[in-house]
């Protein structure tokens, strides 16, 4: 039977002296049941396919199903608050449900607190309560702009859809650096993700971004139950805030090809019983991946987010942490940039894979927890301002029971996604045990 549960985060917030009176919203993360399946969303669904070409928008009053894999050419979609789109099922190995923002196309997907708009599994539509929700069930969201990526083309096409006909349709990459795939305000992404080719990793991710220009406005976005990344950002400059990425099957924030934004305040959460991605055998799932390119070849442009108020939250014991492989994976050349950052429940806190040296990274308030290295190499001095242990996850960096499986989370301490706005995640967002 599907239980679908709200969210709700207890937070305790102190500043770096800890002299403010702490304030709580909730004294409970334990999961609550809400219903056996979504309820009342519209009985109307209206079928959408093929290309959009002029201005459209799509209302509350139905669900809009997305039939294979539909394309937004210069013209804007706009989706209204509490919208609930879906995928229309066509058969094994077909790409169905993938929403396409392309170079030329805008989204403008306006959700509120109180009424997100929701990509979700058509399992969570159907009426009936035993049917379960599954990892791409939904295609994906997809936005493609014309802003730098590191490649030296601008006919790059975005990873997962090179079956696709038309392949030009998913080019990305460019020198418009402002450029404005629209606006994601309040939206819900999830069972979202598509394998094209799990031997290459090949695949599409809950939130697709390739070459988007800072223009674009991401903020207050959840992907949960991805069947790949949560959220990848192929190049590009956009910037995103208020990010929830909860149970991908493989990371939950991907970087390559010169992204080169920022990310302030986000989340990331570990639900030790969803899906774990595998390569060669072994755990492959990171809270961060970042790549400069697949070969580590040095380009004018590296990859080099700038991530301020973050939260990475692993599993609450090693058994459980052996399922995932770093919290963080600097590799091929790329760097980073960490600011107010806090990491826990990884075997390992931080990895830089040479070439990627931790001296063309920089990090401050950074408190890292690994359960058996917090950073690697072993030695690597994160320097002032940074805090490394090997604790017990539970109590470190003044986190209490901060692990999804587990009850409460209580987050006390000046580091991380709630530094300077607490109850962020509150009632916009949802987590979904199957």
């Amino acid at each position: 039977m599907k239980k679908v549960f709200l969210f709700a985060i207890a937070i305790l917030f102190f500043n770096s002296c800890q002299n403010d009176e702490a304030t709580s919203a909730d004294s409970s993360f334990a999961m609550k049941s809400a219903s056996a399946d979504y309820s009342g969303y519209p009985a109307t669904v209206q079928t959408v396919s093929g290309n959009i070409t002029t201005n459209t928008t799509w209302t509350n009053d139905r669900v809009w199903e997305v039939s294979g894999v539909v394309r937004v050419i210069g013209a804007k979609l706009t989706i209204q608050p509490g919208t609930f789109i879906k995928a229309k099922v066509l058969g094994s190995g077909v790409a169905t449900g993938v929403l396409v923002i392309t170079k030329t196309g805008q989204i403008d997907a306006q959700g509120t607190a109180a009424s997100p708009v929701i990509f979700t599994s058509f399992n969570l539509l159907d009426g009936n309560a035993a049917t379960k929700a599954t990892p791409g069930d939904f295609g994906g969201l997809v936005l493609l702009g014309d802003a730098q990526v590191n490649t030296g083309v601008t006919t790059n096409v975005i990873e997962g859809l090179g079956d696709q006909p038309n392949p030009s349709d998913f080019y990305y990459g460019g020198t418009n650096n402002a450029h404005n795939a629209g606006a994601l305000n309040y939206v819900r992404i999830e069972f979202a993700g598509r394998i094209l080719d799990a031997t290459t990793g090949v695949e599409i991710n809950g939130l697709t971004l390739g070459g988007v220009g800072s223009g674009t406005v991401i903020d207050h976005v959840q992907v949960s139950y991805g069947r790949d990344d949560s959220f990848e950002f192929f190049g590009g400059t956009v910037n995103a805030s208020h990010l929830v990425s909860f149970a991908p099957d493989d990371d939950n924030f991907d970087f390559d090809f010169g992204y080169t934004g920022s990310i302030t305040k986000a989340i990331a959460i570990a639900d030790k019983d969803s899906t774990h991605s595998l390569s060669g055998g072994n755990p492959d799932s990171n809270g961060i991946e970042l790549d400069n390119n697949a070969t580590g070849t040095s380009t004018a442009i590296i990859t080099r987010p700038v991530i301020s108020q973050l939260s990475i939250i692993g599993a609450s014991s090693s058994t459980n942490a052996a399922l995932y492989e770093n919290a963080i994976h600097v590799r091929r050349l790329g760097q980073i940039n960490l600011s107010n950052v806090t990491v826990t429940g990884y075997l390992t806190g931080i990895r830089w894979e040479s070439p990627s040296l931790p001296a063309n990274s920089t990090w401050s308030l950074l408190s890292v927890h690994g359960f058996t290295n917090p950073v690697l190499p072993v030695g690597t001095a994160l320097g002032f301002g940074s805090t490394t242990s090997t604790v017990s996850p539970a109590t470190a960096w003044g986190l209490t029971q901060p692990f999804f499986n587990d009850g409460t989370l209580n987050f006390a301490g000046a580091t991380g996604a709630f530094k300077t706005e607490a109850n962020w995640t509150n009632t916009w967002t949802k987590f979904t045990n199957f």
